[in-house]
């Protein structure tokens, strides 16, 4: 096998992060390949962020399935990436199409082709999760990868997981017609998250007709003359048409050749990083970025270790910090969290103070006739600093985006005390919890 070309450096994975990574370090002319087996642009502009939105945003305008299909496939450019690597190919990156395995130190081949490189960023991202239940396999089935790319409205929908995932997919089906049911064996959604957030959301999906299973696992499915019967660990049944899976993500590592890097990886786990994302490794410099590295799988948390990545390839140390990184479900009314969880405090042994605030008392709730919601505040008491916000209400997601702000930079609470939100805003909503954790501190 000859080897084709040596680069600087290669992108193995062309999502959020690897495209971001090799187009700055063309723009700062390295001679980069991005390897990528798939669409370059990856899972979020595809198969997950961008379409699921879309159809969020077609549901609460009450458009109709068709109206929304089209316009979800138009934001995804129809799943063809022929703009985006053309656009790549302007920017200097060199795209091989096929999957890449390494297999020497500074080599790896793609679809038999072998190449050389000096520094490997590994962006490959994740896979969902097939829970091992019996007869699952044998029956329609669906991840949201595949939900979100075909036109199909299912008539009886069954959502297995209550994360941010189900939920956002629930209320999309349910809002179009479907009917949903949604099994969730921890006994409540969004179960990483503060209780109330969960349950704000499941009032919410209970009221657009959503069957919530709650406490209840999947134990069998079944093929029938009428479509899908299953059977849940309490003894309940649900019928459909489709199952829509939605129990978690696991990072891509298999099958990478990382081994022969001496890059220690197991099944289910991402590929470990330290403060920069460089990855330990017996043999050259390994990189990682995005849901591969198994911490804080969001999107945007992937822009930012592929920044993290890029500054510290070319020469400027940066570490990571993610006291900060938002989590949000798009649903309505929207759940957003940042920081430490109670959840989280309560196993790091961190002394949590905790206030709260009822949407409903904001004038701008009686504004939009929507007085669903609530904002909570955590503070660490032995530090006297924020630590943790969770909210679920409307516009959440761009109205707590200063409470991230004042966590990362560890804001004092005499200044956030003192800020002045406009009239009538659900930004005002933060200002008693504040004063409320800055008295008992």
């Amino acid at each position: 096998m000859s080897q084709n070309h040596h680069y600087d450096a290669v992108v193995l994975g062309g999502g959020t992060a690897g495209e971001l990574v090799a187009t700055g370090l063309a723009r700062a002319g390295r001679d980069v390949a991005l390897v990528e087996n798939r669409l370059v642009g990856g899972e979020s502009r595809y198969f997950a962020c961008v379409p699921s939105k879309s159809l969020l945003l077609s549901a609460r305008r009450g458009e109709t399935w068709e109206m929304a299909v089209a316009r979800r496939d138009a934001l995804t450019g129809h799943r063809a990436d022929e703009r985006i690597v053309a656009g790549m190919a302007e920017e200097g990156v060199t795209v091989l199409r096929g999957r890449g395995q390494v297999t020497a130190p500074g080599r790896i081949e793609v679809d038999g082709a072998e190449h050389g490189f000096g520094d490997l960023v590994l962006c490959t991202g994740s896979e969902p999760v097939i829970p091992p239940v019996d007869g699952l396999a044998d029956v329609p089935l669906w991840t949201s990868d595949g939900a979100l790319a075909v036109p199909d409205l299912p008539r009886r929908l069954v959502i297995l997981g209550g994360g941010p995932v189900g939920c956002e997919l629930a209320q999309v089906y349910a809002a179009f017609g479907s009917q949903v049911a949604v099994v969730e064996a921890s006994g409540r959604l969004l179960t990483a998250e503060a209780p109330f957030a969960g349950e704000v959301l499941a009032d919410a999906l209970r009221r657009m007709g959503v069957d919530l299973r709650l406490g209840a696992a999947l134990s069998q499915v079944e093929r029938k003359e009428s479509g899908l019967r299953l059977w849940l660990s309490d003894g309940g049944t649900l019928d459909a048409d489709r199952i829509l899976v939605a129990a978690g993500r696991r990072p891509r590592v298999e099958g990478l050749g990382l081994e022969t890097l001496g890059v220690a990886t197991s099944p289910g786990h991402g590929v470990p990083v330290d403060e920069t994302c460089r990855v330990p490794s017996s043999s050259g410099d390994v990189w990682a970025a995005g849901d591969v590295t198994g911490v804080a799988r969001t999107t945007h948390a992937a822009r930012y270790q592929a920044r993290l990545v890029l500054a510290n390839l070319l020469g400027e140390h940066r570490a990571a910090d993610y006291r900060a990184i938002p989590r949000v479900v798009y649903t309505t009314p929207t759940v957003y969290a940042v920081g430490i969880s109670p959840k989280q405090a309560e196993e790091l042994g961190i002394d949590l103070l905790t206030a709260g605030y009822d949407l409903a008392a904001t004038a701008r709730a009686a504004v939009e006739a929507d007085e669903r919601g609530r904002v909570e505040l955590y503070a660490d008491r032995s530090r006297g600093l924020l630590i943790g916000a969770a909210a679920a209400g409307l516009y959440a997601e761009e109205w707590m985006s200063e409470i991230a702000l004042a966590i990362r930079a560890e804001t004092p609470l005499s200044v956030l005390t003192d800020v002045v939100h406009a009239f009538p805003t659900y930004g005002e909503s933060v200002e008693a919890p504040l004063r409320e954790l800055a008295g008992r501190l």
